[in-house]
């Protein structure tokens, strides 16, 4: 189990009920949302902090929307160690990062700054590039492809915030099937891949991606891009998938025949004065 608590300016305050209640501390002004998660099935513990939210999302016959107590909140900047990243309400309910995932970026960053050699990095369903901006700021070379022309201009955006825009970064928009036996025959090579796969999406010409049937055959395939001295190969499950760690480890096995470390984790975030944890995902990672 690895647990996202260094951060400074955000804060799970409260969950239960089907719901969770978060503090998003930017210098911009502290905003508190309840956002749904269906995995939490316990009792609120704290309910009288539950009025105090700016923002609420609920799902409807038409889909979800969010209700305000006051004006919806523009783009913020959060702050995670060094690196900033830019946050806003979607209409999906996310807010443009999973905060779960700052116990990857500093993996990431601590193995390529201690590799002592370049690295480049293939970053796929790359969504606003959290991962990009970790990597690049270790001082690695990043690949970013992402279906999505809208999130990956949010990530050049992130990159642009951390004044990383002169580093070595390729945006591709993309559906990443397509992309990944381009660079099969062009005989492209990375030293570490990253992979967040949806559970369900649509390519940049409509291809459907169902993660039960493409994760392995996709992960085979990319085996044929890594270099001869890879760094490491990570892949990324959210709680509504329904993979288990296990799972997830097991595919890196079979695709790399026991060759290197696999390790896996649930990723959780602290609930403040809380004994529990919120469950947010799962990830495998595959080392050299």
């Amino acid at each position: 189990m690895l647990i996202a608590d260094d951060w400074k300016e955000y804060v799970l305050l409260d969950s239960g009920d089907g719901e969770k209640l978060e503090l998003w501390n930017s210098p911009e002004g502290g905003l508190i949302l309840a956002r749904p998660d269906p995995q939490v099935l316990w009792p609120k513990e704290k309910p009288e902090l539950w009025s105090s939210a700016d923002g609420t999302y609920a799902r409807g016959e038409g889909g979800g929307y969010w209700s305000w107590k006051n004006t919806a909140p523009t783009q913020r900047i959060l702050s995670y160690k060094n690196l900033k990243l830019l946050i806003k309400p979607t209409d999906f309910k996310h807010m443009g990062l999973f905060p779960e995932q700052a116990v990857n970026w500093d993996w990431m960053i601590d193995l390529i700054k201690n590799s002592k050699r370049p690295v480049k990095v293939l970053n796929l369903f790359a969504y606003t590039g959290g991962a990009t901006v970790a990597c690049l700021s270790g001082g690695a070379e990043v690949c970013h492809v992402d279906a999505s022309k809208g999130m990956t201009t949010w990530a050049k955006q992130n990159v642009a915030l951390n004044n990383l825009e002169g580093k070595p970064v390729r945006y591709i928009v993309d559906d990443v099937l397509k992309f990944v036996k381009r660079e099969i025959k062009r005989g492209t090579k990375y030293d570490a891949i990253i992979m967040d796969p949806p559970p369900f999406g649509r390519g940049s010409q409509g291809e459907v991606w169902k993660i039960e049937k493409m994760l392995y055959p996709l992960i085979q395939e990319l085996t044929h891009t890594l270099s001869d001295q890879p760094l490491f190969f990570l892949i990324n499950s959210y709680a509504g998938s329904g993979f288990s760690a296990v799972v997830l480890k097991n595919i890196l096995n079979s695709a790399f025949n026991s060759r290197g470390t696999t390790e896996s984790h649930e990723l959780c975030l602290p609930i403040k004065d809380s004994l529990n944890l919120l469950p947010a995902g799962v990830c495998a990672r595959w080392t050299r």
